[in-house]
């Protein structure tokens, strides 16, 4: 398996605190990798690049991106891969680097899209892959408003009858999750596991290349402790990983 690329999992939070007549602001920066990195320790070559840097620092050409056997977007915005600094900026074209990472696909490349708040169509619909070129790669359908599906008690997720090697050995119910973005298969696709009424783990084919959408998160809120520390959470992701490379 080549090199892995996860672009996003990461906010910088602004707060203004009020004390009475007084307040002050503090900022802080974090990253939602932290279960994902245990996951992939001593078994894969992965690279994360930070939302912020995202915007300047993905590939604008496809040898960019073919010096990776996988890319997963994991909460981070279309706009951000539109939105380049010099098209923002200054007014220039710029490649469209959704419609790009749709051919790296279509040419043998992998895809992952995890769940969040700003993936598939997102919280208020700002994440915005309904329509674009990353929906045409994947094995779902997005939603063309506010996707997400809140579950603060808890949902029971388990895998379907579809014989895969992502879900080969793995229990039938798994530990619970705290919400999910609902999307719809692909004719065509395969359920490898369901959230509810809804799929929760798709697979497909996009021209020579493998596209995989998961819709929930890779860590909390959504994907709690419970499951991040579950022994099945490692075994998904590098399955996930290594199917999508192209094994």
């Amino acid at each position: 398996m080549g090199k892995v690329l996860l672009v996003g999992e990461s906010w910088v939070a602004v707060t203004t605190h009020y004390k009475g007549f007084d307040h002050f602001v503090s900022g802080g920066y974090d990253t939602g990798v932290a279960y994902f990195g245990r996951a992939m320790e001593g078994w894969g070559d992965w690279v994360h690049m930070p939302g912020h840097e995202a915007q300047a620092g993905f590939p604008l050409d496809m040898e960019g991106l073919r010096d990776y056997s996988a890319i997963i977007i994991s909460d981070i915005g279309a706009d951000t891969f539109l939105l380049h600094p010099r098209t923002w900026l200054n007014g220039e074209r710029t490649p469209n680097r959704l419609r790009l990472m749709e051919e790296y696909v279509r040419g043998g490349g992998g895809l992952i899209m995890a769940g969040g708040y700003l993936s598939y169509q997102g919280i208020n619909g700002v994440a915005r892959y309904h329509g674009t070129p990353i929906e045409e790669a994947l094995p779902v359908e997005i939603q063309p408003y506010d996707d997400r599906v809140e579950c603060p008690e808890g949902v029971q997720p388990g895998k379907t009858k579809t014989a895969h090697q992502i879900t080969k050995g793995l229990p039938g119910s798994w530990p619970h999750l705290l919400g999910y973005n609902r999307v719809k298969a692909r004719k065509g696709a395969k359920v490898l596991a369901e959230v509810g009424p809804d799929p929760l783990l798709v697979v497909g084919e996009h021209g020579e290349g493998r596209a995989v959408a998961w819709a929930s998160d890779i860590g909390p809120h959504w994907c709690p402790r419970e499951f991040a520390e579950w022994v099945g959470y490692a075994e998904l992701w590098r399955r996930m990983v290594s199917w999508a490379s192209g094994e």
